[in-house]
């Protein structure tokens, strides 16, 4: 993981205004990348190549929902800190989408710039912590897998 990519951040709403908003508070109070769409399939398509430690997505949008974008993401991208922006505060759809996507954060529209600012600092610091964890773990997976190896060898030796 790259410091690059923990500062990815991915913004996805239908409304032009929503994503130049958010892009501008991102770019004016965080040292992060933004990265804006209007639409879920061209911001579906910005992952190939590209690692984000977090999406913000809207719930409503004409040409796929929240929840079915944010499954996708987290088949694409399953560390991705995922965060649902939402005009309709529905307690219902929240749960959902907690269940169904791994939701971190529920936020609704409108929304206070401090408060999306720090869910969004600790969705990247959350992203940071999982990553540095399974590397870590990886290590010691393949430790394990060089002393089982070193085991194996000696065993034969003796035998």
């Amino acid at each position: 993981m790259t410091d690059e990519q923990e500062q990815r951040i991915l913004v996805l709403d239908d409304d032009p205004t929503v994503t130049r908003s958010i892009e501008s508070l991102i770019r004016l109070e965080t040292e992060w990348t933004p990265h804006a769409f209007n639409s879920g399939e061209e911001a579906l398509a910005s992952m190939n190549g590209r690692i984000y430690a977090t999406i913000v997505s809207d719930f409503m949008m004409p040409d796929m929902d929240g929840i079915k974008f944010l499954s996708r993401v987290r088949e694409l991208q399953p560390a991705a800190t995922r965060v649902m922006l939402t005009g309709y505060a529905d307690k219902g759809n929240a749960i959902r989408s907690i269940n169904e996507v791994g939701l971190y954060q529920y936020i609704e529209k409108p929304w206070e710039n401090d408060e999306l600012l720090l869910v969004m600092r600790n969705a990247v610091e959350r992203y940071g912590l999982l990553t540095d964890l399974d590397e870590k773990m990886r290590r010691l997976a393949d430790r394990d897998n060089n002393l089982e190896e070193i085991r194996t060898r000696l065993l034969k030796a003796i035998l």
